[in-house]
This record gives structure tokens, C-alpha cells and sequence, in this order.
């Protein structure tokens, strides 16, 4: 037993399952960066075995990041676990992840194989996965709703095979707090060697208790690995939310006696870039990281909070990256105050070139925006790390007419490859008229899956960002955009995403649905 929680983050893995959240590796990579930034102990990557472009992206990742360990999911065979190791054999420190399914569902429904089978399957799998590492990690995937008897024998049999870490997934978020804790409790008592591995919980938030039920694995099972993602992304309902486990470890230290590596400091950045990237937006009232989360409407509210802060407040919004300083910017602020406090708000640059592009989006906005808020530069990197590097289609100019009485109307300028083309279209609003202009001619054949609209910042001016989800032959893409008129911004997020569904980069969903 160790005082420290172990944060392992799979949000470049798991998280990627949602429908339309898969990136590129260009993408992962950035996350990635940051995650590092973060300070999370184990970055799992992705799943190398699953496609060409996730054995890349987990091979660059696993090429840059030093300062945490690198995994690679794999399932419970030999050409995944050896591809795994391939891909993570730049690292400085590396994890290789094995799974194979134990519950009599899985085993019998999916895999067809007899539980004499899978637990043979599973030493193999360690066994060779110890050839490459002798940092191993081992899930039975629907662990949870596993006969104990037998996964008793498998995990036993596992660790002596040389597993350092055993995960209990909660598959399809099924458990409670209580029976869940004491699962793992009885099963760390029953195993003779269930001291020589480190033991993590993964819970998914099928009923809504995936924080509740990592947190009482680690109470009251023992659990001192979390599996976790930012802003609890994930297939279904969602995975555990790091930033949620983090600073309820961290606020409550007095009840759970553990400490976090984490940064938090950097929570907010990261929660930012991976909603930006994904084009999930996070809720308002979302813990941690939404806008509502250190906000205070009501008046006896305010009251206490001006005296003193702790009457309404158990952590400081600083502490987790937001920034108290809320309007800084203006049109007439130069480059290099811009350049300060794109640093205040650790935003990552990787070149001037990159800032230069970013300045010149900030001049543009402060035009048309009196007050530039944090929330606005946060967007201006948000929209730069969305964009395709290269565009097939680009809006080129917009205009709509709408007025009482008269079926809306718009007209889009649109380059399509080096081809410049106008399109018009009436529609039930300016918005659906303009989307409507650009599918007359780009004719994707997409279905529109998801449109939706936040507001970045507070007040009329406040720029709006869109996303839309759109679907074409089992491929789910999000497009995201950004700007003060609510209607280019749909226009902006309809066109990225054209982008994303046109482009060659990898972006396919590579998991499977054989996963923890």
C-alpha cells in the first residue's frame, strides 16, 4: 500500500471510442504534450495493433513524451502485444496494457471460447508481454460482472505470469459504490500474490457513478491506480473524469489520506484542448472544468463568497487553470501582451510562426469584439487545433436575408479544391439556408447528426462556437467553429467538418468493441 494514486489517463484511447472523437495523430500528439504538461503518471496512447495510423500515433507520442509512461492497449494474443511493443519501443517509459473478456457473457457470446481457454489465453498473453516489458498491466474485460471463482484463478495466475498492475474494469458501468469497493476488496483478500501488483479501477458512467465507483475501489478495495479521462470522455455515457477524481482526492486529503502527481493547474488547459479537438463541448454546470463551476448567481451567494471566499468555494478556481483576470485583452493591446498572456493561460506554442497566426486571428476578433476574454484566446487555439492543415473546402464569403413574413435566404462563396463556387439556398432560418447553400454544391451526402451552439463568453457579443456532428458510410466526424456571428460560426464548424470527413489523415474509429 502506497499514500500516492496513480493516475492513468486514456483519453487518447478510450475517450477516442465516442462516436466522432477520433483524431488524427497530429491531434493525439498535442493532447498528448499536454497530458505531460498535466503531470499524469501513464498516458495510455492508444491501441497500436488496431490500425496504421494508431500504431503511429502511439509510436510519435511514445517518441516524444519524457516525462510520463507511454501505454498501448492490447488484447490477450501475440500479434497485438508485439505490435504494442513495437510502437512503444522509442519510449523512455513504457506499459504494455493486455486484456481478454472472463464474465460468462463476454466469454460465451463474444468470444466463443470456455473459460479453460481464456484463462490459458491470459498467461500467455503476459507471459509474452513480459518479454518486451516488465511493466505490464492485465484487464479482464467485464471484470465486474465476472464469476469471482474464476476470475480469482486469472488474476492469480496473471500476477505470477508477472502482471504489476491489475485493472478491474466496470465495463458497461453497472456497479455501485459500495458492492464495488468491496469486489475489489474481497478479491485482493482472496489471492495469495494480489500484493505483488498494483491494483486499478476503470469505470464507465453508464448510471452516472463512475467517479463514486473509482473512488470507492480506491477507499475500500484498495485501488491505487485510477483509469480516467479529461472531461470524462468516452464511448456511451463516458469514462471516470480525471479532473473530478483529482481534486476530490486532492480537496478531501484529509478523508483519503492520498496524494495526486497532477499539475491541476493545468486542468482546465487540457480539458479545453480535448474539447476543442473532439468538438465535445463541456457542459456548463460540469464539475472542475465547466463555466458555471466557480460562478455565483445567488445573492447570499455573492455575499459570503466577497467576505470570505471559503464560505462557498472548497477549492480556488486558480489552482485548477482558470484565471482570475477575466478581461485583459483589447484592440489596441500589442503582440507582446498577447504573447504573455497566451503564456498566462499555458497554452502550448510550438513556434512563432504559430503565435504570429494566432495574433493575427486576436487582431481580427478585437475588431469586432470590444472585450477580449480568456475564453476568446482559449477559442483562437481551440479553432487552429480543429482546422485541417489542408483545407479542401473553404468559406470565402457569406451573406443571408431573413425577414418576417419571408422564407430565409443565403448565399455562400465557397473554394472547393482550387475551384471557387457560389451557392444559394432558402431555409427554415439563416442557418439552415446557409448549410443547406454549402451542401447544394459540396454534396457530401453526410447526415447531419448533431448541431449545437455555446456561448464562450457572457453578453451579446460573445462569440459563438458551433458544433456539428455529421455521419457518412459508419463514419462520425465533428466540426467545430467559432466567431462572433452566430451563423458564420455554423458555417465555419459545418465546413470543418467537410474538412475532416474529405481528408486522408487517419481519422477512422480504431478500437474495437472488444475493449475494457
Amino acid at each position: 500500500m502506497t499514500d500516492r494514486l496513480i493516475i492513468f489517463d486514456t483519453t487518447l484511447r478510450d475517450g477516442e471510442q465516442s462516436p466522432g472523437a477520433s483524431m488524427t495523430k497530429e491531434e493525439k500528439l498535442r493532447i498528448a504534450k499536454q497530458l505531460e504538461r498535466l503531470r499524469v503518471d501513464v498516458i495510455e496512447a492508444g491501441f497500436a495493433a488496431s490500425s496504421n495510423g494508431d500504431f503511429e500515433a502511439v509510436r510519435s507520442i511514445a517518441t516524444a513524451v519524457k516525462d510520463s509512461t507511454v501505454c498501448s492497449l492490447a488484447r490477450a494474443n501475440d500479434r497485438d502485444i508485439g505490435r504494442a511493443a513495437e510502437a512503444l519501443e522509442p519510449a523512455r517509459s513504457k506499459r504494455i496494457h493486455t486484456f481478454i473478456a472472463t464474465s460468462p457473457l463476454h466469454m460465451e457470446k463474444k468470444l466463443r471460447m470456455t473459460p479453460d481457454q481464456v484463462f490459458e489465453q491470459a498467461k500467455l498473453a503476459v507471459r509474452f508481454a513480459r518479454q518486451f516489458t516488465d511493466n505490464v498491466e492485465f484487464s479482464p474485460e467485464d471484470g465486474y460482472r465476472s464469476e469471482p471463482d474464476f476470475l480469482c484463478r486469472v488474476l492469480e495466475a496473471v500476477i505470477a505470469e508477472g502482471a504489476t498492475t491489475i485493472n478491474i474494469p466496470d465495463t458497461v458501468g453497472y456497479a455501485v459504490p459500495e458492492l464495488y469497493g468491496e469486489f475489489l476488496r474481497n478479491l485482493r483478500a482472496r489471492i495469495p500474490n494480489s500484493d505483488k501488483a498494483v491494483w486499478s479501477v476503470h469505470c464507465h458512467n453508464d448510471l452516472g457513478m463512475a467517479v463514486a465507483n473509482s473512488l470507492a475501489g480506491v477507499m475500500i478495495g484498495g485501488a491505487r491506480q485510477v483509469e480516467c479521462t479529461i472531461n470524462g470522455l468516452g464511448e456511451r455515457a463516458g469514462n471516470c473524469s480525471l479532473e473530478e477524481v483529482v481534486m476530490a482526492v486532492r480537496t478531501r486529503r484529509d478523508f483519503f489520506g492520498l496524494d495526486v502527481g497532477v499539475d491541476t493547474t493545468q486542468i482546465v488547459p487540457a480539458s479545453k484542448l480535448v474539447s476543442g479537438i473532439t468538438g465535445f463541448p463541456v457542459q456548463p454546470n460540469k464539475a472542475v472544468v465547466g463555466a458555471n463551476a466557480f460562478a455565483h448567481a445567488s445573492g447570499i451567494h455573492q455575499d459570503g463568497v466577497l467576505k470570505a471566499r471559503d464560505t462557498y468555494e472548497i477549492m480556488r478556481a486558480e489552482d485548477v487553470g482558470w484565471s482570475a483576470n477575466k478581461i485583459v485583452l483589447g484592440k489596441l493591446s500589442g503582440r507582446n501582451a498577447f504573447k504573455q498572456r497566451v503564456h498566462d493561460l499555458a497554452i502550448p506554442i510550438d513556434s512563432e510562426t504559430e503565435l504570429n497566426a494566432a495574433f493575427a486571428r486576436f487582431k481580427e476578433l478585437a475588431d469586432r469584439k470590444s472585450e477580449i476574454f480568456d475564453e476568446d484566446i482559449q477559442a483562437l487555439f481551440s479553432d487552429e487545433a480543429v482546422t485541417p492543415h489542408d483545407e479542401h473546402f473553404k468559406l470565402i464569403s457569406m451573406a443571408q436575408h431573413s425577414e418576417t413574413g419571408e422564407r430565409p435566404h443565403a448565399t455562400v462563396v465557397l473554394s472547393v479544391g482550387h475551384q471557387e463556387l457560389r451557392a444559394e439556398s432558402d431555409g427554415n432560418g439563416p442557418v439552415d439556408a446557409t448549410l443547406r447553400a454549402i451542401e447544394s454544391q459540396v454534396k457530401s451526402g453526410s447526415e447531419l447528426l448533431l448541431y449545437s451552439v455555446n456561448a464562450i463568453t457572457t453578453g451579446t457579443e460573445s462569440q459563438g462556437e458551433v458544433t456539428v456532428r455529421l455521419a457518412r458510410a459508419g463514419r462520425i466526424v465533428n466540426g467545430v467553429g467559432a466567431d462572433p456571428d452566430i451563423i458564420a460560426a455554423s458555417a465555419k464548424a459545418y465546413v470543418n467538418a467537410l474538412n475532416k470527413l474529405y481528408t486522408t489523415a487517419e481519422r477512422l474509429n480504431p478500437q474495437t468493441s472488444m475493449t475494457p
